[in-house]
């Protein structure tokens, strides 16, 4: 299990912030199960639904930000699960970028690759592997959303979300696995020890100039749909 518990370059967990953060929480005072419970609710609520500048930033650079999407939710969750002893490794895949419509509009949405770069959190607990992707939408914009499209019951794509339950989707840990985009996958790459490891052999299929225009136009207004949607 050593390799489930190391730390990396993007799992930073020894960082000042992190190790701060894990204090003022108490975590590592809690049983197995609380640590997990207490630190997936803090990722998918405390640390708001939105696009970062790239999937490869830090633990601590993504705790700075307050935000995240799935690769980088992911990063920080593993970073926290392991710096209290909690295994946890990387399931690597792409999905359709039809979940991020809504989110993702115009130009930006014409431009953007086919495939997108998309990751969850395998951790142990008990002997068994749980799937962990749920964190990804914060429980105020899944609850916004589900108001603006209250008459879907079943499945839902689009704004960030690909579920085959959208009133009723398990995101809520509780020794079981958790989805929220999983119904978007159309590509599965496997298990990596982390995501150091996963990005280095996948990236985002982009351009330097459609990576240059995400960065600093594409996902600001992605940001800005995404409040839309919270607020």
């Amino acid at each position: 299990m050593n390799k489930y518990l190391k730390e990396t370059g993007m799992l930073n967990f020894s960082h000042n912030s992190i190790q701060k953060l894990i204090k003022e929480r108490q975590w590592a005072k809690e049983d197995e199960f609380q640590k997990i419970q207490k630190i997936y609710n803090f990722v998918r609520d405390d640390i708001a639904f939105g696009y970062n500048t790239d999937d490869t930033i830090s633990a601590s650079e993504v705790l700075n930000d307050g935000y995240g999407q799935c690769n980088t939710k992911g990063t920080l969750f593993m970073a926290l699960l392991r710096a209290v002893g909690i295994p946890c490794r990387i399931h690597g895949f792409t999905i359709n970028k039809k979940l991020q419509k809504g989110a993702m509009t115009g130009l930006i949405y014409k431009l953007a690759p086919q495939s997108i770069i998309h990751s969850w959190v395998e951790i142990q607990y008990k002997d068994h592997w749980y799937n962990l992707e749920g964190f990804i939408l914060d429980s105020e914009y899944l609850k916004k959303l589900q108001e603006k499209f209250s008459d879907c019951k079943t499945n839902f794509c689009g704004y960030g979300a690909a579920t085959d339950n959208f009133q009723n989707p398990q995101v809520d840990w509780n020794a079981n696995d958790t989805y929220i985009q999983k119904e978007g996958i159309n590509q599965d790459f496997g298990l990596f020890d982390s995501p150091d490891e996963f990005f280095k052999k996948h990236q985002q299929k982009l351009s330097p100039l459609k990576k240059w225009m995400y960065r600093n136009i594409g996902r600001k207004l992605m940001n800005r749909n995404v409040e839309r949607i919270r607020n």
